[in-house]
């Protein structure tokens, strides 16, 4: 197969954006089909108004092209305004800041955009005209459930995490501000609205905005900042909805090795949540300057059993906490000790110093000491990762090895 010498990103913006980049050689684009070239001068005031995909490959890009091209002539029947959908391309050869700018690593990716920004949940749906499509209109759909009275307020699902704003009326940059947050985060939290006379009693200093934790007994919490600035809101909803430690599963493993730093998990059985709570307060009292260096995880024991086996645990022994460096898997000593101070810093130390000193292969460090033999064979010390399996194949066709043509 003659390797293509071209890549390009195929975007497909709304206020939503859908893009993709391909490697591409001699393919056409139908007639009816309407897809921006972007650039680095026109891809800021192109993405902030979409929803985009991207994804790279020679031979499976072509295979994508032809569907993705349809895909955006159905989206474009039936959202016709190019601030709502727009499809477009990158030639990422001319423009490889682009792909280093939204970490292209491999190909086919499909990464999405809302309001100009990129989320960490990429596309990983089936490439289909029917599938893309109907992931476009998933997106369109109001991410704002309105509240027609006080009543429905009490019965929201508490066993989710609810955003409720109240304000006087729809058309207000409030509102707006409000709903293209919601847009955002709309994968992470439930948003609901009361507008009017329904609100009025919620709005005794103006316009409000409130989130309920999980739990039945938990306090309300206030937004207290300006509804009109859009950075302060939204960094409060993100907090609010995206939790400190989150739960990874064979479905989001992937999603969180690509976001490239090491993990932290607990590993506990799923009735267990004493112990989840403990880690989580710890979490946050002791590591939340950490927050962004360091993924805070949890992991139910009986769904991780190979993980655990391979740092010689099963699930009898959980709660297990144990980093993941990528390379190596290190064990916390005992689950016990997890409110002293001196013991997470010993730990966080040891990831940054010592992880460092076992990347050259030198094993020095006094925390984890040799493993015994295992069946015959002694055990890596510490062992290695185990969930760097979770990310996408080795075999998988990247910028890094550009000369290969399997997936």
């Amino acid at each position: 197969v003659k390797l293509c010498t071209t890549l390009c990103i195929y975007v497909l913006i709304a206020n939503v954006c859908l893009a993709v980049c391909l490697q591409m050689m001699g393919l056409s684009t139908p007639g009816q089909a309407e897809i921006t070239s972007l650039d680095t001068n026109n891809i800021d005031d192109v993405l902030s108004k979409v929803i985009s995909l991207l994804s790279y490959r020679c031979r499976f890009s072509q295979m994508l092209h032809p569907i993705f091209e349809e895909a955006s002539n159905i989206v474009r029947e039936e959202f016709p305004d190019t601030k709502q959908v727009v499809f477009a391309r990158v030639d990422c050869d001319q423009h490889s800041d682009i792909a280093q700018r939204y970490r292209i690593t491999k190909y086919p990716t499909l990464k999405l955009f809302r309001n100009g920004m990129m989320m960490k949940r990429e596309y990983r749906g089936q490439r289909s005209v029917v599938a893309i499509a109907d992931f476009i209109r998933q997106q369109k759909v109001d991410p704002v459930k309105e509240i027609h009275s006080m009543e429905e307020v009490n019965t929201v699902d508490r066993s989710k995490r609810n955003i409720i704003g109240y304000f006087e009326k729809k058309d207000s940059d409030n509102y707006h501000t409000y709903e293209k947050v919601a847009n955002i985060l709309r994968d992470d939290c439930t948003f609901l609205a009361a507008f009017g006379a329904v609100s009025e009693s919620e709005r005794f200093s103006g316009d409000n905005v409130i989130y309920k934790p999980l739990g039945e007994n938990v306090p309300d919490m206030v937004y207290l900042g300006s509804l009109t600035n859009f950075d302060l809101t939204y960094a409060w909803a993100q907090d609010k909805c995206v939790p400190l430690v989150r739960e990874i599963t064979f479905e989001n493993g992937e999603e969180l090795t690509e976001e490239g730093i090491p993990f932290l998990i607990l590993f506990h059985v799923k009735e267990d949540t004493d112990s989840l709570e403990k880690f989580q307060q710890e979490v946050a009292r002791q590591l939340i300057s950490e927050k962004g260096s360091i993924n805070f995880l949890h992991a139910d024991c009986d769904k991780f059993r190979h993980p655990l086996l391979h740092i010689q645990k099963t699930p009898a022994d959980c709660p297990v906490i144990a980093i993941d460096s990528f390379r190596h898997m290190y064990v916390f000593p005992d689950f016990k000790d997890l409110d002293s101070f001196w013991v997470f810093y010993l730990l966080l130390s040891f990831f940054t110093h010592c992880g460092l000193i076992f990347h050259h292969n030198i094993n020095v460090c006094f925390l984890f000491p040799p493993q015994e033999e295992m069946g015959g064979e002694v055990a890596s010390s510490p062992p290695e990762s185990s969930f760097k399996k979770l990310g996408p194949s080795e075999t998988r066709y990247t910028i890094l090895t550009r000369d290969r043509d399997e997936l």
